[in-house]
């Protein structure tokens, strides 16, 4: 069955956007005139943060915006950057309930978080204590949202602490929580299973690269970023969010792999996030997607 496309509204405030950023009103006018299906919707300023729209005529003209554009929202990214999950954790899970509850007023069902700290251990932590902190801290979070029925999706990369393709699915398992899943953005996942990037435990590259990592996910994976990876980081330190072609991956190989590994769920999400260029590459994106929709999901 055919999937519908989305793409991340933070790719147009961040990076060479930061000073000039791209509005909502603006970008879904262009998202709807391209023929986009919705929306990933981030939470960070100046787009979609509850405390922008924290009344309830506030919160009616941001649905007709995108009712008016024909945009579903697909995700919300939920702004938990401003603390440290490990520094900070009352204050993060704070957040993060502030999220959920914008959401359920909203009336969006999926809620992409991470594990919101850098890979560095705490002095006198190991790796094991990081990793049972965090599956704790994914219990709470999980348990929260299923009190408004709302998935949580953990997003993954070498920005942020976990990111090895073992410690990824021991982590998502571990939590078993039927509402929490785990995000894959495939530049991610080429930089976790291929480059080893900012891995704290190391050995942990497949041989298989992005094929063998998508497999041991199977039944794991609750929504999906799709873009390119050139297999280098950007200035943030994270994967560099290449456009489709200009990179590594083979999505004649990655798209049948994820359907194959039980990705169910409606969306492909188009990632550009900290792309110089994200504004003219939007309508290439588009249409590189379709293509692999019309291919491998009709």
């Amino acid at each position: 069955m055919m999937k519908k496309i989305s793409i991340g509204s933070w790719a147009y405030i961040m990076g060479a956007f930061a000073d000039k950023p791209i509005l909502l009103p603006e970008l879904c006018v262009e998202l709807g005139n391209l023929g986009f299906d919705g929306i990933s919707l981030g939470g960070f300023k100046p787009h979609a943060n509850p405390s922008l729209y924290d009344t309830p005529a506030k919160k009616t003209e941001l649905k007709k915006l995108f009712a008016d554009n024909n945009l579903e929202v697909a995700d919300y990214a939920a702004d938990l950057w401003s603390v440290d999950s490990f520094k900070q954790n009352d204050a993060w899970l704070a957040l993060f309930d502030e999220s959920v509850r914008f959401m359920s007023e909203m009336g969006y069902g999926i809620i992409r978080i991470d594990s919101g700290t850098p890979p560095i251990l705490p002095d006198g932590w190991t790796y094991g204590d990081a990793k049972d902190f965090v599956k704790t801290q994914f219990k709470k979070c999980a348990r929260r949202a299923a009190q408004d029925g709302i998935e949580v999706v953990w997003e993954f990369e070498p920005g942020f602490i976990i990111n090895e393709p073992k410690n990824v699915v021991e982590v998502v398992t571990d939590v078993n929580e039927k509402n929490f899943s785990v995000l894959f953005d495939t530049c991610h996942g080429h930089m976790g299973s291929v480059m080893g990037a900012r891995h704290i435990e190391e050995g942990c590259t497949l041989p298989g690269g992005i094929l063998a990592f998508i497999e041991m996910l199977k039944g794991k994976i609750g929504f999906v970023h799709v873009i390119d990876s050139d297999g280098t980081l950007n200035n943030q330190g994270t994967s560099t969010h290449n456009p489709f072609g200009t990179g590594n991956i083979n999505f004649d190989e990655v798209i049948p792999a994820l359907l194959a590994a039980g990705y169910t769920t409606d969306w492909w999400a188009i990632d550009l996030c900290e792309w110089p260029d994200a504004w003219r590459a939007t309508a290439e994106s588009k249409a590189f997607m379709d293509k692999l929709n019309e291919k491998y999901c009709k």
